[in-house]
């Protein structure tokens, strides 16, 4: 049995690994125990930060048995789909798009390509990625290789712990928080061969936005995205191989995904 799934691993490093330097190497460490593992992943609790409005609310924990009463211990929870760390599938915002269960497994993992755009962000909280963001990245790293979910990272992470701050809501009830601007998502879709977006915020749009043209240009093209991604201050801007774990919700607009990255 080991020799089968060293195999599979071997085969799937091989078939999606076409151009991306040490992809093997990486499988063969991950089969063996002993590859360099990251959790981009927040646990889900009452304090995640979740969208504004009253069809949103906090996630809860409710205990149905216990050890000491019924020899088991067991939970039910209730929480939206698009609470903690999370992906949007394409059916989130395209009527007639792929629902989470649907997305194929062969989307669901690839190399990491990680855009710091930290000091923008630091001037201005609003700041939406710009293509020249991306070729910045490209003339350091080399070409966003085919397969790629790109993870823009803004700091907003370390907001986290706090909900108010994380959302950054002023008075007027407007969110300030940064996000990629739609000509990258356009950009990205016709120039590039990528399976997602993700990024360290609440959402891939910025928070003043509202009409969610990022959702629309990805979705429409069968994108999926990644919100509240953790530890991008961990991760390298190149090298990475993500692997993602969405529950798999028959119908569902997205849900909860642990998120890994093994690391070069």
């Amino acid at each position: 049995m080991k020799s089968l799934i060293k195999a599979i691993l071997v085969g799937l490093a091989l078939s999606i690994g076409a151009g991306i330097a040490g992809a093997d190497d990486r499988f063969q460490l991950l089969f063996s125990g002993r590859a360099k593992l990251l959790d981009l992943t927040y646990p889900i609790n009452k304090g995640n930060a979740y969208w504004p409005g009253s069809a949103y609310f906090p996630f809860t924990l409710k205990n149905i048995a216990n050890i000491d009463k019924d020899g088991v211990y067991s939970n039910s929870f209730s929480m939206p789909e698009h609470l903690g760390t999370h992906m949007d599938a394409p059916s989130h915002f395209v009527k007639g798009q792929l629902s989470l269960d649907q997305i194929p497994l062969t989307q669901l993992f690839g190399p990491a390509v990680v855009v710091d755009v930290r000091q923008k962000v630091d001037k201005n909280p609003d700041y939406q990625m710009s293509i020249q963001d991306l070729k910045g990245w490209e003339q350091a790293h080399g070409l966003i290789p085919d397969g790629a979910i790109i993870l823009m990272y803004t700091g907003w992470g370390e907001r986290w712990s706090d909900f108010n701050s994380y959302r950054n809501r002023d008075a007027q009830g407007n969110l300030h928080f940064p996000g990629y601007s739609p000509e990258v998502a356009q950009f990205l879709i016709k120039e590039k061969s990528i399976y997602g977006i993700g990024i360290d915020t609440l959402s891939v749009d910025y928070g003043l936005s509202k009409d969610f043209k990022v959702h629309h240009i990805c979705h429409g093209a069968g994108k999926y995205h990644l919100e509240n991604v953790a530890n991008l201050d961990k991760m390298p801007a190149n090298g990475a191989y993500l692997i993602l774990a969405p529950i798999k919700i028959e119908g569902g607009s997205g849900g909860p995904t642990r998120i890994y990255a093994v690391l070069p």
